[in-house]
């Protein structure tokens, strides 16, 4: 009870809404909270105002009571000899993984008739990399990252050959374009900090930097841009083989220096993962080839 109930409060952050979450009344959540302190000798959580937030020790209990959870999960459905599982597998999904890879690799996985649920947890590499660590979510998929990644472990699958999109007539459809003349257009590119934008901005070294008037991770949200304005973008061909197959977007013929970035998985380093898992972590791989787009060869 204890322990349930510092992840409720970890959760919802206030007593009353973990109460409501797991049943109890809010002096019981605030009476385990504080018996839980005394076993462990320091403060698990303050307040902040109207909300309740874990002290960094409280951070670091609520994660490893986390992980135990799903590690002993685990352990028990493999002692009941139950291969496929009968768990929830938890994906972190990073824009490109959405488009073409993440929905096969489901399906194939779903296809074999699992007792495990799928869920889908879509976001950022920022907003997905804690929730990982935390054991909230069991893998992330999408571009990986440049920099150190603590408690983290990177696996690439494959390297993806980023172009520029436009609506088909764009003053640059249908010719070679420069780096030049890329630069002398709008664009609409990801924030800063992301491994997309920073690729961007490596094509523009030595060159005016060219206006963005519209930054967005979102693919529908820059889908929607390119086919209303002349606005440019650096895309996957994956994140639009409809468009580009249908001809409602074109690709434009420019040399890009240096426009791969690599794709791949990303799981806590001491992530065990159960035969469903691992099953899926493999789908995922397959996926990943069998939907490269012909733009991306």
């Amino acid at each position: 009870t204890q322990l349930k109930a510092l992840l409720a409060l970890a959760d919802v952050g206030s007593f009353t809404g973990a109460a409501a979450a797991i049943g109890l009344s809010q002096p019981a959540i605030h009476r385990a909270v504080r018996d839980l302190e005394q076993l462990c000798g320091f403060p698990l959580a303050e307040r902040r105002g109207k909300f309740v937030t874990l002290t960094t020790a409280g951070r670091r209990i609520a994660r490893g009571i986390r992980l135990a959870s799903r590690d002993i999960a685990a352990g028990l459905t493999e002692a009941l000899g139950d291969p496929d599982g009968t768990g929830r597998i938890t994906i972190g999904a990073m824009p490109l993984s959405r488009a073409l890879v993440l929905p096969h690799a489901i399906a194939a996985f779903v296809s074999g008739r699992p007792r495990a649920q799928v869920e889908v947890i879509e976001g950022s590499w920022r907003e997905l990399a804690d929730p990982l660590r935390d054991g909230i979510i069991d893998l992330m998929v999408g571009a990986l990252r440049n920099e150190e990644t603590p408690g983290l472990v990177q696996h690439p699958v494959f390297e993806d050959r980023l172009i520029v999109v436009a609506r088909p007539g764009h003053p640059l459809a249908g010719q070679r374009a420069s780096v030049a003349d890329l630069a002398r257009h709008e664009w609409v590119i990801a924030s800063p900090g992301t491994p997309l934008r920073t690729r961007w901005e490596s094509l523009f070294v030595g060159h005016p930097p060219p206006a963005t008037p519209v930054e967005s991770g979102s693919v529908m949200i820059i889908r929607g841009l390119l086919l209303n304005s002349d606005l440019l973008s650096l895309l996957s061909p994956d994140q639009v083989a409809l468009e580009l197959d249908s001809g409602t977007l074109v690709r434009i013929d420019a040399a890009l220096p240096d426009a791969g970035r690599t794709i791949g998985i990303t799981t806590r380093d001491d992530w065990r993962p159960s035969a469903a898992q691992a099953r899926l972590v493999a789908l995922i791989k397959a996926a990943a080839m069998a939907t490269r787009h012909q733009e991306s060869e």
